[in-house]
């Protein structure tokens, strides 16, 4: 074979290995991509954002970030906290929060900020989240009462405000923008049948977003006489154009403090819990009707079922029975036939109230603590203070025994009360 020959196969081996290598390369790529269950693709957060409050009110209300990397020696130890800073720092109520889609910022929500005419809505600077700095705080002029939030893709939240600005009926849903300013608040002219949104669920590609009425804020309090006055419905809203399309009524519910649409349910259905009659119901979002599909007085009567969270394949779902100290998980692969697959007892008197699930589902976090107004208010639910790490599998949920985190006891300054919490 001439020198030249010689010259030309390995020219074309060597473009045949380049060839061969880039698609290589490339398939690896691809599949380490499309594959969530891939080690390398998969999200694992290391840290815990825990939204909380002295008990006795003295101390700032603050952020605290406990170390959540499970291979870590200092797993479940508290790692740095960042106060509240300027005027209004006691005496919110720290609530739930929300993550921005970028993970930059967590909002947080103050329930009872309004009593002492301060601020309700607290942002924090989380992009370094070992040390969390706070921003500012806002407080929406025609609404009160903080509640839960819902990140929005370009930016920015959507804030259920559960009363109006004095607390009283009718509440709205407020939305700041990416920059952290106030843009509106929802509906321009709000329904006059018990309007005090609480939970919040959206489902974007279907223009479709609901909101649960739980209770009218003022009734809780004892400057208003009477008993609380709770709510059973769900408002349905076009979500574009932030507009309520349609209300479902479950009456006698008791209070339906959560909702959750189904996640790629072609029907637009969803969940809610009525927490005073302790049923779950099967929402039909397009013809404006629901039912009753479990019914939680079988695990524990006047358990108070409150929080849900659902997988992103809308098969397993997951709700805190606040009063029994239970978490139920059901299979909801037969959306209206709901199976309990686990009930995670946390014990007497431990009162879970929030939960979240990591974003791989394999965790499901829970804290000790619905809401104790003090000297101020009728409800008085004070938990035990602790924060549990459950594992999650397909048809089991177990208490991490590696995680114990009791705030009772982590803090010099006494009880803190742990209430909404957020991972990165």
């Amino acid at each position: 074979m001439t020198w030249l020959k010689l010259n030309k196969v390995m020219f074309l081996m060597l473009g045949v290995l380049l060839v061969v290598g880039g698609l290589y390369f490339l398939n690896k790529t691809n599949v380490s991509q499309a594959n969530p269950s891939d080690p390398l693709a998969a999200k694992t957060e290391k840290y815990l954002f825990v939204w909380a409050g002295d008990q006795a009110r003295k101390s700032p209300d603050f952020l605290t970030v406990v170390n959540f990397d499970e291979k870590s020696a200092d797993y479940g130890k508290i790692i740095t906290t960042a106060p509240l800073t300027g005027p209004g720092t006691t005496w919110n109520e720290p609530h739930h929060v929300g993550l921005s889609r970028d993970g930059r910022v967590l909002a947080c929500g103050g329930l009872l900020s309004v009593l002492k005419g301060q601020k309700e809505v607290f942002f924090f600077d989380v992009s370094n989240a070992g040390a969390p700095k706070f921003i500012s705080s806002a407080d929406p002029p025609q609404s009160a009462i903080t509640d839960e939030f819902y990140a929005l893709e370009n930016g920015g939240f959507l804030v259920t405000m559960m009363g109006g600005a004095k607390g009283h009926h009718p509440g709205r849903i407020a939305e700041f923008s990416k920059d952290l300013k106030l843009v509106a608040e929802y509906p321009k002219t709000p329904p006059d049948d018990g309007f005090n949104p609480h939970g919040i669920s959206v489902r974007p590609e279907m223009n479709l977003m609901v909101t649960s009425d739980f209770i009218c804020p003022s009734t809780t309090l004892h400057a208003v006489p009477g008993d609380l006055e709770l709510r059973g419905s769900v408002r349905v809203w076009n979500f574009k154009d932030r507009t309520i399309v349609r209300t479902i009524k479950m009456p006698g519910a008791g209070g339906t403090i959560d909702v959750r649409l189904i996640p790629g349910d072609g029907k637009g259905r969803g969940y809610t819990a009525g927490m005073g009659a302790g049923q779950l119901y099967l929402l039909d979002t397009q013809s404006g009707t629901a039912k009753s599909v479990f019914d939680f007085n079988s695990i524990a009567k006047g358990g108070w079922p409150q929080l849900m969270r659902i997988t992103k394949d809308g098969k397993r779902l997951f709700v805190t029975m606040n009063m029994a100290g239970r978490v139920v998980m059901f299979d909801t692969s037969n959306p209206e036939q709901p199976k309990v697959l686990k009930v995670l007892d946390l014990g007497a008197n431990s009162g879970p109230h929030y939960l979240a699930l990591t974003e791989d589902e394999k965790r499901l976090v829970v804290t000790d603590y619905f809401l104790n107004e003090d000297e101020a208010g009728k409800v008085h639910a004070e938990g035990d203070h602790k924060i549990h790490v459950a594992k999650v599998t397909a048809n089991d949920l177990v208490l991490d025994s590696k995680f114990q985190l009791d705030f009772n006891r982590a803090f010099a300054s006494g009880p803190a009360r742990p209430h909404g919490v957020a991972f990165k």
